[in-house]
């Protein structure tokens, strides 16, 4: 530090981390008394470059500290907070996760904020409420003309005022925080930092059976500090009622809980049971929120109103001040896996997290994915079983429907059509199961083979009938009219092969036309509540029929569905990716567990040209724990994830060749500077879908032993290799990746 004689020499600086697609925090200069303000952990507006953008203060430098005499520092723009609004432990989690995932720090901060603090909106946008403590304070505000107006403003409003309402007379924060420090005036209680008030029963629990009373026991055991737990329940075990009961334990400490989810669809009923069980506040963080109410829920997360703060994969980073729980539900869903931009895992941020904040973490699935599994064997993680279901439901019967030798009918077998009609006269509900949106998956010619390919990417165009008959790659998103005749030939030969989900509710309809149908996919529900009307129709105990893709297979309550069948289990048991076995699996074992879930027994129907299938004769016997263990003894042999760490580089641009000239080069560079055999590089390679949207698309697939190691030599590497990349070349990382597409 300097002297006394120097410190109007000194420099006041912060590090700033900026939303910017650069690796470093950048260093701002601000006056003595913003400096004395600043908190880490708060916003501030800046100028970088041409932009004018908001930045999270990430540290406070010691006066006196060296400038690097190469740089000139700017002033920054404003203060935009007061105090910090993302706490220490979560920044401490966001500087982990930009290391880990090899990200810019500026951009994985604005996973924490809501739209509207990224774009510099004040943070008292809900406004605080204030209110006089002290009539007769005359003499403590008379040297300040400020504090003099706001408070004979306040007097004349002994029950309160808004902020917001202060602020547009004139009043500043500032001034208000001045007489608060005073004790003059203070914060309304509903505003500020608290812990949640305890948490009253709305409806008593369940009594639990033996499996589901040791689970909530040994749990229950691990409060205020870090332990994770692999709730392995089979469907309809009861996992559900597990988390309320050690939630309530939990929220009667006035602590938080952070429940995720995989997909918005699984809020309706989760928010459901929650508020039929606690009455306390909820907050609900998803993408379908508009930006103010997504804001207002991040904020009564962030102060401690909210005591349950429900979300999906972006929640992990919400900064809480109470936590005392995080569950994660469905945690074997690939949708806790950020696929595009900031790749990260929900669910190993969410490990990392309930290690920073010391409390428990349950990770629940009727079908763990095969890295939990692997972390029960490492002994990072207790596991927790529910062999039977809950009350008196029991597993439905499996039943293969052989395509080679079987009568079908619009795409269905006979047989499948009897058994939905009977269980329509009992009036029960039927689910029919297809991962395949859209009228049809290709559309080709008879007369001269010409099939309907997108031009963009190596993929057959998607057929739609509806809102109008339209041609649609999933993948690059371009959308042809349909053509009148063959492009080719000209000849009016053009016709659908395969189904879609379209296609079903079609057929359907004319099978049977006196219940109702209702379809369950991306185009179905692409507007705001339809899923929440089309559940709200299910749990009325009428014959229905219910069609959809995987967003059926999430963990639902569908309490009168007594027949499942999948149309189609072929796809997934043909690819050359190695996990696309664990994911068939898992989504036959969802999807059949969505039967009998109520009083009636249920059944599942499977519809497959490979009835032999060694896959298939596993599930056949409800048995996914028996597949889990022969699918991990198998990744151990070949040394493939988990039981390897894996590092996905993706390399586009308009020529392949370009692509494999770069990573070849860029692949002996790493080799020349980590240590010999410490990382195997495979590759490199074209993906799987070579071309894809116009560009092609090549990857190397770095595997390592020792995580560890593998990290600090990537950390060097992955800077270099994007500053030697041609400009008009894209490359991404992706650490432990889930896909290899």
């Amino acid at each position: 530090m300097p002297n006394s004689t120097d410190l109007s020499l000194a420099i006041y600086r912060i590090r700033v981390a900026i939303p910017v697609h650069l690796y470093d925090c950048f260093d701002y200069k601000l006056s003595a008394e913003q400096y004395a303000q600043a908190e880490v952990g708060a916003r501030v507006a800046v100028s970088f470059g041409r932009q004018h953008v908001t930045g999270i203060i990430v540290e406070k430098l010691a006066l006196g500290e060296p400038i690097d005499p190469r740089f000139q520092l700017k002033f920054i723009t404003e203060l935009l907070d007061d105090e910090a609004i993302i706490n220490p432990q979560v920044l401490a989690l966001l500087k982990w996760s930009a290391q880990y995932y090899q990200f810019p720090i500026g951009e994985v901060m604005q996973a924490a904020l809501p739209t509207l603090l990224r774009q510099g909106k004040p943070y008292n946008l809900l406004a605080r409420m204030w209110k006089v403590l002290d009539l007769h304070a005359e003499e403590k505000v008379k040297r300040s003309v400020k504090q003099q107006d706001a408070y004979k403003i306040l007097k004349l409003h002994p029950q309160g005022t808004l902020e917001n309402i202060l602020n547009l007379s004139g009043i500043e924060t500032a001034t208000l925080k001045a007489l608060e420090k005073k004790e003059i005036i203070r914060r309304d209680l509903e505003e500020q930092n608290f812990k949640a008030e305890p948490v009253q029963l709305a409806q008593m629990p369940l009594t639990p059976n033996e499996d589901q009373k040791k689970a909530i026991q040994t749990i229950l055991k691990a409060q205020k500090k870090y332990q994770a737990f692999l709730l392995d329940g089979l469907t309809g075990s009861g996992k559900t009622e597990v988390y309320l009961q050690v939630m309530h334990e939990v929220l009667k400490q006035g602590k938080q809980v952070l429940v995720l989810v995989p997909e918005i669809g699984l809020t309706p009923q989760t928010i459901s049971r929650f508020q039929s069980r606690f009455h306390c506040h909820i907050a609900l963080l998803h993408s379908g929120l508009n930006d103010t109410k997504r804001f207002q829920a991040w904020q009564h997360a962030q102060t401690g109103k909210a005591s349950i703060i429900l979300g999906t994969r972006s929640a992990i980073y919400t900064p809480l001040p109470n936590l005392g729980l995080i569950v994660l539900d469905e945690e074997h869903d690939l949708s806790f896996k950020q696929q595009e931009g900031f790749r990260y895992h929900a669910r190993d941020v969410a490990l990392y997290r309930a290690h920073l904040e010391s409390c428990p973490i349950i990770l629940g699935s009727a079908t763990p994915s095969i890295e939990s599994y692997h972390l029960v064997q490492q002994n990072k993680m207790t596991k927790l079983e529910l062999n039977q279901r809950a009350g008196i439901a029991l597993m439905p019967k499996m039943h293969v429907i052989d395509l080679k030798i079987a009568k079908k009918k619009h795409g269905l077998s006979e047989q499948l059509i009897d058994e939905i009609a009977k269980r329509l006269e009992k009036k029960e509900q039927v689910l029919i199961f297809l991962n395949r949106r859209g009228y049809a998956p290709v559309l080709i010619c008879e007369s001269c083979a010409w099939q309907a390919n997108c031009p963009h990417c190596d993929a057959h165009f998607t057929l739609h009938m509806k809102p109008y008959s339209h041609l649609h790659c999933h993948h690059c998103g371009t959308i042809n009219r349909l053509p009148d005749a063959c492009p080719q030939c000209n000849q009016q030969t053009l016709k659908p092969i395969g189904m879609g989900t379209a296609k079903v509710e079609e057929s359907l309809n004319e099978l049977f036309p006196n219940f109702p149908i209702l379809r369950v996919d991306r185009d179905s529900t692409s507007r705001v509540g339809s899923w929440q009307r089309i559940y709200d129709q299910i749990q009325k105990s009428e014959p229905t029929i219910l069609l959809g893709t995987q967003m059926l297979a999430k963990g639902h309550h569908f309490p009168y569905v007594t027949l499942v069948a999948i149309l189609d289990v072929d796809a997934g048991l043909l690819s050359v990716d190695f996990r696309a076995a664990e994911r068939t699996a898992q989504l036959i074992v969802q999807v059949s567990g969505r039967s009998g879930r109520g009083e009636k027994k249920g059944d599942v129907y499977l519809q497959t040209l490979r009835p032999d299938h060694p896959l298939l004769s596993i599930l056949l016997d409800n048995d996914y724990r028996a597949f889990a263990k022969q699918t991990l003894s198998d990744r151990k042999l070949a040394l493939l994830p988990p039981c390897r760490y894996a590092i996905l580089i993706r390399c586009e641009s308009k020529s392949q060749e370009e692509n494999q000239k770069f990573l070849n080069e860029m692949s002996q560079l790493l080799r020349q500077q980590s240590e010999e055999n410490l990382i195997d590089i495979w590759g490199p390679i074209p993906a799987p879908m070579e071309r894809k949207a116009g560009r092609y698309q090549a990857h190397v697939v770095l595997l390592s032993l020792d995580r560890a190691k593998m990290h600090f030599y990537i950390r060097q590497w992955w800077l270099q290799l994007l500053h030697a990349k041609p400009s008009q070349m894209k490359v991404t990382i992706d650490v432990d990746p889930q896909e290899l597409n």
